[in-house]
């Protein structure tokens, strides 16, 4: 058993699994940050500008957690994901490939999003079997904020 001490948090165990599942969560918002900048730029239609804007503003919330995982990868001894090979490797999320109706765009972002829920609740389970709280406080953190915006994608879908 490793112990890890960073300035207020002690985190305890083996924490290959925690850091594995941040590197996950690294690449799957990498991959979505490219690939919600596909939707932003190709997005036609009567919702262009509703979608272009919303486009924008998700993959600046990617861009946004993917730095605050890696910044505590680094906190913990770990090693960010750093390279485009790598990241395609360990990602979750699917590249965009073809084209799509802003309908199915959508319905994809969703998708994602549920997906990196999904990584991120495993997260929290590895912070939590390490003790590592404040990884865990970090990763609920984002789970509200991904509820908020799958459930008004949802209803933009009328769904």
């Amino acid at each position: 058993m490793s112990t890890i001490q960073t300035n207020h948090n002690t985190i305890t165990g083996n924490t290959t699994a925690l850091q594995e599942g941040l590197n996950r969560q690294i690449a799957g918002w990498s991959v979505l940050y490219t690939k919600l900048h596909n939707f932003h730029w190709y997005v036609k239609g009567p919702h262009f500008f509703t979608l272009h804007a919303k486009f924008e503003e998700l993959y600046n919330l990617a861009t946004a957690n993917m730095d605050e995982v890696a910044e505590r990868l680094l906190t913990i001894g770990g090693r960010p994901a750093a390279t485009m090979t790598e990241q395609l490797r360990l990602s979750p999320i699917e590249e965009a490939e073809g084209q799509f109706s802003a309908e199915q765009m959508v319905e994809q972002v969703v998708a994602d999003l549920n997906m990196m829920l999904s990584v991120i609740r495993q997260g929290i389970d590895e912070a939590g079997e390490s003790e590592d709280k404040a990884t865990e406080d970090m990763l609920i953190g984002f789970t509200a904020a991904l509820d908020k915006e799958i459930w008004m994608l949802n209803a933009f879908l009328g769904k």
